[in-house]
């Protein structure tokens, strides 16, 4: 880890540590939002011993002439998330979240998902490059009983990403209630290299919530104008839909692959002993080579993979903890090495790069807002206005700036971007975020510079999105849809 990289992190985390010890200060660095959640609603907390962590299916799709079919079926149903307790929700394939698509780079897939709710939704591929048509946006509605077929070539380096609705205005509660799923793709990189990747042993998915809960037991959706503009955040936190989990893992490394699938909850985790732990991957892609990290901050949509080795922790117990909150989201039990050890390479990959001086046109985003409502460059998502027009394989800048006092992030749909500048300088862009993105974290007031290509797909009719990845502001208007041409 470069000097100036651990003295901005070795800051967050001492000033994140600070602001936990106070319950009237406002997080203005990423932690968890204002707290406003928490002052009026209080989630019932009845005995809850540790659990066994819920390890997502992984299915690999069911090859018909040559295409990867993956079969979805959008749906109710009641999950116990505390004793002897069913709450009502949302899954795929399942009652709560939904299964693991594990796809290569080169595939033939199509993920054909049946919605069985008695209400419309979408299911967008987020951080997969395919056509406009095939992205599940808010165009792409599913009303009940329909099938949703995206049919497409996986043309992208290997990453962690996932799916979840997209419809217009009820994005959030869609989520809140459990529609999200893990999409892995390998590539060459990846299945070569001395990496652990034995699924749900060594190589483990983790998609981290949070959620309110009412006197039933019952999902608590009912945010106020003030929650909706500082973010819906819960009091109970879920992994991969356990509460309280735990996980037996070996006395090796241990990757694993974290998913911020909160509405609206930025985390910065650590373990509880300090562990420092190599970050491998962000959203779209391996980094260069790894990155030693003591706490790692991800806001809503973002991912990042990480390794921590445990060779020497055999009958040790520790704990993924969230700072701002002291919570844990998962307690590790450590146990004697069963499988070949592995060790993680100091090379991982070769990343093409643009810079600055390669870019011929820049665009500029403002994320700004009031009284509940949001807008990017002072409008409000419209359906039927195309925002921006982008030429196919330009090369540019796109310039987002936050004029709030509040946290926001920014995600383009169906492409990946570098971050080449924060508030003015390469130099405030901290090492383990200069893989490729598809959201990235704005503190107010920041500025962030993105080298951006639209590649590979052209369609002057059907329109991506870029949007704040805060699902109530999202919702809200803080979203725009361009075209490729």
């Amino acid at each position: 880890m470069q000097r100036r990289d651990f003295i901005k992190i070795s800051g967050i985390t001492a000033s994140l540590l600070l602001m936990a010890c106070s319950s009237d200060t406002e997080d203005t660095m990423g932690g968890m939002g204002d707290g406003t959640g928490s002052v009026t609603q209080i989630s019932p907390t009845p005995f809850t011993p540790l659990r066994s962590l819920a390890i997502p299916p992984q299915i690999e799709g069911t090859n018909i002439n040559g295409v990867l079919h993956f079969d979805l079926s959008v749906e109710e149903g009641s999950h116990s998330f505390f004793e002897g307790t069913l709450t009502q929700t949302y899954g795929i394939n399942g009652n709560y979240l939904g299964p693991t698509l594990r796809l290569k780079d080169g595939d033939e897939v199509s993920l054909n998902f049946t919605n069985n709710l008695n209400e419309p939704t979408t299911m967008h591929s987020h951080g997969m490059h395919l056509p406009a048509t095939m992205d599940g946006g808010v165009h792409q509605i599913i009303n009940p009983s329909e099938i949703y077929s995206s049919t497409y070539k996986v043309k992208q380096k290997a990453a962690t990403n996932w799916y979840h609705p997209h419809l217009m205005g009820t994005t959030a509660e869609q989520v809140y209630k459990g529609l999200a799923g893990f999409i892995i793709i390998d590539d060459s990189d990846t299945l070569t290299l001395d990496l652990p990747k034995t699924y749900g042993v060594d190589d483990i998915p983790l998609v981290l919530q949070d959620r309110f809960f009412d006197a039933n037991y019952e999902f608590d959706y009912s945010p106020s104008r003030r929650q909706i503009m500082r973010g819906y955040i819960g009091d109970t936190f879920l992994t991969n839909g356990t509460i309280n989990p735990y996980l037996d893992v070996q006395a090796k490394e241990l990757r694993l692959r974290l998913l911020n699938g909160s509405n609206s909850s930025v985390y910065t985790l650590a373990f509880n002993d300090n562990h420092i732990f190599k970050q491998i991957a962000t959203d779209n892609s391996l980094l260069e080579s790894p990155v030693n990290l003591s706490a790692i901050r991800l806001s809503p949509g973002e991912r990042a993979e990480i390794v921590v080795d445990l060779t020497a922790d055999e009958d040790k117990t520790l704990s993924l903890i969230e700072i701002n909150q002291s919570k844990s989201f998962l307690q590790l039990n450590v146990k004697t090495a069963t499988i070949a050890p592995t060790t993680t390479p100091t090379t991982l990959t070769s990343l093409t790069k643009y810079t600055l001086e390669d870019a011929s046109y820049t665009r500029n985003f403002t994320l700004s807002g009031s009284m509940g409502n949001f807008y990017i460059n002072g409008v409000a998502m419209d359906k039927n206005v195309i925002n921006e027009v982008v030429p196919i394989d330009r090369v540019e800048i796109w310039s987002v700036t936050n004029e709030m006092s509040m946290n926001h992030n920014f995600h383009i749909h169906a492409t990946h971007f570098l971050v080449v500048e924060r508030n003015g300088s390469a130099l405030n862009v901290l090492s383990n975020e200069k893989g490729y993105k598809d959201t990235v974290f704005l503190s107010p007031d920041d500025n962030v510079k993105l080298m951006v290509k639209m590649s590979d797909y052209s369609d002057t009719t059907n329109a991506y999105m870029y949007h704040c990845h805060f699902l109530e502001h999202e919702d809200a208007g803080m979203m725009g849809q361009f075209v490729v041409v």
